[in-house]
């Protein structure tokens, strides 16, 4: 792999598992790939409020906490905060993954954002940003999408947004980087938009 820098936007929602195995999966291909990730919020709420059946299944409106809090901790304290909230949501203090997001001021407090951050999750002071988040990486890509939207810059410039990849099962390295590459391979063709097994 070349020296130069490639750079990822990766636009997650907080309390997506399969999102959570993708930025997971991004952190093994970043120990091998000279590359920088933007974390970046958006909102399984925000994409699916126009709809008459949730299909998240989300009746008590319980996924817009995460998500307004984690565009309160983009806003205040940058993408980098973002990445490291959304890592401690998914851990327990022993670095144990977890199947389900964890206590959300305890994520706060362990990556070193202020607990009282929580309090943005049940107000809607962080709506605006977290619209706007959201709409700047679902707008990228011309249709019906999910979480993750990746937008890959090459080191030479080029930006290449796609929906995914969605996995069930982290890869290991040698599986990661392939899928890395086979991403930019796909991400690299125009009018390129989904494929699905």
């Amino acid at each position: 792999m070349t020296g130069r820098r490639w750079t990822v936007d990766f636009w997650l929602d907080p309390c997506c598992p399969l999102t959570r195995l993708t930025a997971r999966w991004l952190a093994v291909v970043a120990r091998e790939v000279p590359l920088d990730v933007r974390w970046r919020v958006m909102s399984l709420s925000v994409l699916n409020e126009h709809r008459d059946v949730d299909p998240e299944g989300d009746d008590s409106g319980y996924l817009w906490i995460p998500a307004r809090i984690a565009a309160a901790v983009q806003a205040e304290h940058g993408h980098a905060a973002l990445g490291a909230f959304h890592e401690a949501l998914w851990t327990d203090p022993d670095g144990t993954h977890r199947e389900w997001i964890g206590d959300l001021a305890e994520a706060l407090r362990r990556c070193g954002l202020p607990p009282g951050l929580a309090a943005a999750g049940h107000t809607t002071g962080y709506d605006a940003a977290l619209r706007a988040s959201h709409q700047d990486g679902v707008g990228r890509i011309d249709a019906e999408i999910g979480t993750p939207v990746l937008a890959v810059t090459t080191p030479d410039g080029e930006q290449h947004a796609l929906f995914g990849p969605v996995i069930t099962a982290v890869p290991p390295p040698a599986q990661a980087l392939r899928l890395w590459q086979g991403t930019l391979l796909l991400a690299g063709v125009p009018g390129f938009r989904e494929i699905k097994c």
